[in-house]
């Protein structure tokens, strides 16, 4: 396994599981075997609503002995609607608690949106908090808070451009220590990755596949599909594997984690052996051609009529 180091020496797997749309009643079974095939790396969520079925897996694989917590890599991260500085000590002390853990590995701010107290999804522009009401800096300051308190080891953010990251590091003079975002070979962000290895920020990709699950109202029609595309399925014939092994290869071999989805034992494993795949420069090279700069998940349902929230202002 290839890992992420941090600025303490602490090194994060390359590769983990990621638990958005694990329904109830598949997502403990999925972590159990996940933990029995190898995996170390677990990312999790508050709005995932699956946390303490995760939880109860961690606390009887402890209690089997199949693994020890300091064994294993866990991120949470802090949902909207809890961004004041004084809700980001009691989200992660929820979430704890619904982990079975005292400590998470990793804590991020999941998206640069503030919601109302009261709702998880705005259907209207009066459930959106502006950013002048609710600063991102103001969420960071409880975050810094929050690993002060020994609740999580690291701090990061999620879904950020370069411009929320500057508004932190020059807010609080904290810099985040990692940037999870979508990525793939259709949205490489070449730019945005550019910029967080200057500011030496970690990055993650999550939807590394495309998320061909998520629900249909976030879909477009005529997405283009990246299992299918061609350079990708050469790449898989020479390397004798599949097309989601490569694209996940790629995703480690330029120094980025990624977390696939997954409750089906075959896959679990055919994409934890997908980290151990080395890509050729001219592999690396052709996958680069490909990018198309194209999002599955756009953000658009944060960007309501009346708001302050734009794809324009999200994205950068």
């Amino acid at each position: 396994m290839k890992y992420l180091k941090f600025s303490n020496g602490d090194q994060m797997p390359a590769l983990g599981l990621g638990t958005w749309k694990s329904a109830p009643g598949e997502v403990y079974k999925a972590v159990i075997k996940a933990i029995e095939l190898g995996y170390r790396h677990f990312d999790c969520a508050y709005i995932y609503g699956n946390e303490k079925e995760i939880g109860q897996a961690f606390a009887d694989a402890f209690a089997a002995g199949e693994v020890k917590r300091e064994d294993l890599w866990i991120t949470s991260k802090l949902w909207n609607n809890k961004h004041r500085e004084e809700q980001v000590k009691p989200a992660i002390i929820h979430t704890l608690d619904d982990l079975k853990l005292d400590y998470l590995d990793l804590y991020l701010i999941h998206w640069p949106v503030v919601v109302a107290d009261s709702t998880d999804f705005p259907s209207n522009k009066d459930e959106l908090i502006s950013l002048t009401v609710t600063p991102l800096e103001e969420t960071w300051a409880g975050m810094i808070d929050v690993q002060k308190s020994g609740l999580s080891k690291h701090i990061g953010v999620s879904n950020f451009n370069p411009s929320h990251l500057n508004a932190l590091i020059h807010g609080t003079g904290v810099s985040p220590e990692m940037n999870q975002v979508e990525m793939h070979p259709y949205l490489q962000q070449k730019k945005l990755k550019a910029y967080c290895d200057e500011e030496n920020i970690l990055m993650t990709a999550y939807s590394p596949l495309g998320s061909g699950d998520r629900p249909s109202n976030r879909k477009k029609d005529n997405e283009p599909s990246l299992l299918e595309n061609p350079v990708i399925k050469t790449i898989a014939e020479e390397k004798s594997c599949s097309t989601a092994q490569v694209i996940l290869a790629w995703e480690v071999n330029r120094g980025t984690a990624v977390i696939p989805k997954s409750v089906n034992e075959k896959r679990l494993a055919e994409n934890l052996a997908a980290a151990e795949i080395d890509l050729s420069a001219e592999q690396m090279q052709a996958i680069a051609n490909i990018d198309l700069d194209y999002r599955f998940i756009d953000g658009s349902f944060w960007c309501l009529p009346g708001s302050d929230y734009t794809q324009e202002e999200l994205w950068g």
